[in-house]
């Protein structure tokens, strides 16, 4: 089209810019029709339909909403959804109003899309090991003779006499590396640039060594045959056991519970439903704190329920872990996988008393071993004398033993610490005293127990000051006895005020529970009329209940939650 530029109303009222309007309207129009004599672009405005073909065409698409009728498809053959509005997937007319309806335009445009590099892009990693150069080249790398690179990005230790004077040792030049775009997922995948190869190379090298095993026990085997130490049998037990070598139970990768026939043992690794979570032991939010990442409880959850531990089924992971044979099970366990390793055939399960004969003798060929190394390092170097001083905690006043607390202070493991003496100096008698200040308490004051002296710093009267401690006291006793009678005196007189007071109260009482009766047959006979036909604030009332109204309101109101509601006709 021409080139028309938009012209502010407020220049629109003056008579030459209508004019030049005109004047842009004709050229406008002269260039459509050259346009359309040429061929090239048809811009003419749609024809206006009939009232018969609006018709048809609004019916087409309530048919094609419906699922009735075939929904329209754009050049690309893709089906074009009908509820989606025209002005989205028609194409204008001042555009190109040959084209068919289409939503090319709503999907990624190809040209506009970002491009990534592949799964299997990544860097070379090494150097080009074909051809190496034998002489120094120009704009080489002084220090190694490598085209990739320059003297200060170098990554070799700087020669004496570089390359570049010496000619030799010309190092092979890097690879070309690439430039990866990566996305999203690219940037942050662990596995970026992992050779799948590489895996196959150690699952190769296992094989041999595997391979390298069996070919070793059956020389062996076949050398005990040839010398008459195995028998035949014995050798067919072995043939059969070569198979699967593997005895515990953590080598086992298969879920659910297997059972090997050879070696006669079933595992089980998942929890069965009868186990009962740690955490539904005690419901108790102050019981032991069960951790949710780890899965342990450490303190006993039946602790604030006085049960004893022993009779429990569960008394927390400490419990378990300290008590009972235990510790003793959990270092034989530990001795049968180390022997294992050194080539032991021995097991917990499969051999119980063979492996406890050889823990016990390992222990004491252990404890043999220490001592002699002991003495033979005193033989040498000596220092007996040092060994003999006393022990250190009694030296220094320090100790390094283990002790181990609960989160609420409690000891669980070890000894507590003694309670340290005060500073001060303790048991010290002053002025003839036989005791100590504080020995002695009554009525809220401490004293000394000698002579019940309540002043401290005081001097001793022994027993001469507590007969008269004890006649003071006497004194002070009958003094209150006398105006204990004074008080019940004066609530004797008061009490004949008292009786008319209560009398009174008992006829208000009687009037309010009256008026409380009437009042609520009121309510009954209002709540029983109609909504429109009740008077206007006929249930509101402005003066505020006296203590009697009140009384009277209490004693009259229904309780239904009551069980004796029913006897009393309520």
């Amino acid at each position: 089209g021409c080139d028309v530029t938009i012209v502010d109303v407020k220049w629109r009222r003056s008579g030459q810019i209508k004019g030049k309007l005109l004047i842009l309207r004709k050229e406008y129009k002269h260039q459509q029709t050259s346009v359309n004599s040429e061929g090239i672009v048809g811009l003419d405005e749609p024809k206006k339909m009939t009232r018969e073909d609006w018709r048809k065409k609004k019916e087409l698409e309530e048919q094609r909403k419906l699922g009735n009728a075939p929904a329209e498809v754009d050049e690309e053959g893709k089906d074009i959804n009908p509820h989606i509005p025209q002005y989205i997937s028609s194409v204008p007319w001042y555009i190109d109003p040959s084209k068919r309806p289409t939503l090319k335009h709503q999907r990624p445009q190809g040209e506009n899309e970002k491009q990534y590099s592949a799964i299997g892009e990544w860097y070379k990693r090494g150097v080009q090991e074909n051809a190496v150069s034998t002489k120094y080249r120009k704009g080489a790398c002084e220090n190694c003779g490598a085209m990739t690179h320059k003297k200060k990005d170098c990554l070799e230790r700087p020669r004496k006499v570089g390359a570049k004077f010496t000619g030799t040792g010309i190092a092979p030049d890097e690879h070309a590396q690439i430039q990866l775009a990566m996305d999203y997922d690219g940037k942050r995948d662990r596995w970026n640039g992992y050779d799948p190869e590489e895996h196959q190379r150690i699952v190769e090298e296992y094989a041999k060594v595997d391979l390298a095993k069996r070919t070793l026990k059956a020389q062996k085997l076949q050398d005990e045959l040839a010398s008459g130490k195995l028998d035949q049998t014995v050798s067919r037990e072995h043939d059969s056991e070569d198979e699967d070598e593997d005895k515990y139970a953590d080598d086992i990768d298969m879920p659910g519970q297997n059972f090997d026939s050879k070696r006669r043992i079933t595992v089980r690794n998942l929890r069965i439903r009868e186990d009962t979570a740690k955490y539904l032991r005690n419901l108790d939010p102050n019981s032991a704190y069960y951790d949710p990442k780890t899965r342990a409880m450490r303190e006993n959850p039946y602790s604030n329920t006085g049960k004893n531990p022993d009779e429990v089924g569960y008394a927390g992971d400490n419990f378990v872990r300290y008590s009972g044979d235990t510790i003793s099970m959990a270092q034989t366990q530990l001795f049968a996988w180390e022997a294992y390793e050194k080539g032991s055939e021995v097991h917990l399960q499969a051999d119980p008393t063979k492996l406890e004969l050889l823990h016990r003798s390992f222990k004491v060929k252990k404890e043999d071993f220490k001592e002699e190394q002991r003495e033979s390092i005193l033989e040498k170097y000596g220092g007996q004398e040092h060994l003999d001083a006393p022990p250190r905690e009694l030296l220094l006043a320090q100790t390094e033993d283990y002790v181990e607390y609960s989160r609420h202070g409690a000891v669980l493991k070890g000894l507590e610490k003694a309670v340290a003496r005060s500073k001060y100096e303790e048991d010290v008698l002053i002025n003839n005293h036989t005791c100590i200040w504080g020995s002695y308490w009554k009525d809220g004051f401490w004293g000394y127990k000698c002579c019940h002296s309540m002043v401290k710093q005081s001097y001793c009267t022994g027993s001469a000051g507590i007969g008269i401690v004890s006649t003071f006291t006497e004194n002070k006793m009958k003094e209150k006895k006398k105006k204990k009678k004074n008080k019940k005196n004066k609530k004797r007189d008061s009490d004949s005020s008292d009786s008319e007071d209560e009398e009174k109260k008992k006829e208000k009482l009687k009037k309010a529970l009256e008026a409380e009766d009437k009042r609520v047959k009121q309510v009954e006979v209002l709540m029983q009329l109609d909504e429109r036909k009740r008077p206007y604030n006929s249930l509101f009332e402005v003066k505020a209940p006296t203590e009697e109204e009140m009384e009277a309101f209490r004693m009259k109101r229904s309780r239904p939650d009551d069980p004796m509601a029913s006897f009393l006709g309520q």
